[in-house]
């Protein structure tokens, strides 16, 4: 397997040779009141924010020095180390993050349905989950892409989408299921087995969940990647959050069109969501992007999808899945009651190629 291309940093934070973003954000201080109105609280987040890309850009900095020697790597490891002893701020920009999300709660706007609802009263909205987070499983995953595993993956239950093809339909349709989250308990685990060779934490399924991420991100304690596994489907307002926090957005762009979205996820402004989060994920981490290529979809969504990554975010890693299979409600729809033919497999090669999509896993 060919050494990805552009997920540079996250291999770096791996070895230990840089700290994760999220253990930068912690070490910004910010002075704040949970009890402050939220616009105000946004506001502090606008300012303090700049703080952190100073922090970070000076960082990076210090690694590309570190790279005109021989032993760069021992050097990157001591300064990383020097960096992470270095006193947590309190309050920080972490725990201000983890403020206005809880605050978004009460009117929310997690994710791009905006359905306003107060979680934190017990209120539902499409997603069916109040502000208890549950999740279905966690254990390192070594069925993700290479460079990923071995992963600490935790599947939250409940979902933002109804993919009527879903291959984890049990969980995205069951929100009341599973193991109700314990942050404290969870970030521990994360530790543990970042101790025990987990390359990252693979957070799965999480955009009605970002107040419960941030929770387990802030009782963390070890230099771990952070990867927000999900459909790019949350709010502009959360993708603001998520800075300083995700390492690397594990992404999937499924449609090419909103009219697929709608028909096959039920969900509305499709690309009018995803690709600006996308395009903002660009800017202030490294993505991983996934599409699975459903039969009978390679002009009206792997192609356009294809074309539009090479234009506007061309340095990603790029996994193009062929592991569609007709799951849940799919047979109910007959042209993607079938699995992929070898000449469709083909065909989306070419097209994420001549599209110019250079750091392509398949």
């Amino acid at each position: 397997m060919a050494v990805p291309k552009y997920l540079k940093r996250y291999l770096r934070v791996q070895r230990d040779e840089m700290p994760a973003l999220s253990r930068i954000t912690e070490r910004v201080s910010v002075e704040f009141d949970p009890e402050m109105g939220l616009e105000e609280l946004r506001n502090i987040h606008k300012t303090s924010i700049k703080e952190y890309r100073k922090l970070r850009e000076s960082l990076d900095i210090e690694v590309m020095d570190s790279l005109a020697y021989a032993d760069s790597s021992d050097r990157l490891r001591l300064y990383t180390k020097s960096f992470l002893e270095l006193p947590e701020a309190s309050p920080s920009l972490l725990d201000l993050k983890a403020a206005i999300v809880d605050r978004l709660l009460e009117k929310c706007i997690c994710c791009e349905r905006r359905c306003g609802i107060n979680r934190k009263k017990g209120e539902k909205g499409f997603c069916r989950l109040t502000d208890v987070s549950r999740y279905a499983s966690e254990f390192l995953h070594m069925g993700e892409e290479p460079e990923l595993v071995p992963s600490h993956t935790i599947f939250f239950t409940g979902c933002v989408f109804a993919c009527v093809f879903c291959q984890n339909w049990d969980i995205s349709t069951c929100p009341e299921c599973g193991t109700e989250v314990d942050p404290r308990k969870l970030a521990k685990l994360v530790d543990i087995r970042r101790l025990h060779g987990a390359k990252n934490v693979n957070f799965v399924t999480p955009t009605p969940h970002p107040h419960t991420v941030l929770k387990i991100v802030q009782e963390m304690s070890t230099n771990t990647a952070v990867i927000w596994n999900s459909n790019m489907y949350h709010s502009k307002e959360i993708a603001e959050i998520l800075e300083g926090v995700v390492d690397v957005y594990l992404g999937d762009f499924k449609y090419g069109n909103n009219e697929c979205a709608l028909k096959y996820s039920k969900v509305k402004n499709y690309l009018e969501t995803v690709q600006p989060n996308f395009e903002f994920a660009y800017e202030t981490a490294e993505i991983l992007l996934r599409h699975l290529v459903l039969p009978g979809h390679l002009e009206c969504c792997t192609k356009p999808i294809a074309e539009w990554v090479a234009e506007h975010i061309p340095q990603v890693r790029f996994n193009l899945m062929f592991q569609y299979r007709p799951c849940y409600r799919a047979m109910e729809y007959p042209e993607i009651a079938r699995h992929l033919t070898l000449e469709e497999e083909e065909r989306a090669i070419a097209i994420v190629r001549e599209a110019g999509i250079e750091d392509l896993l398949v």
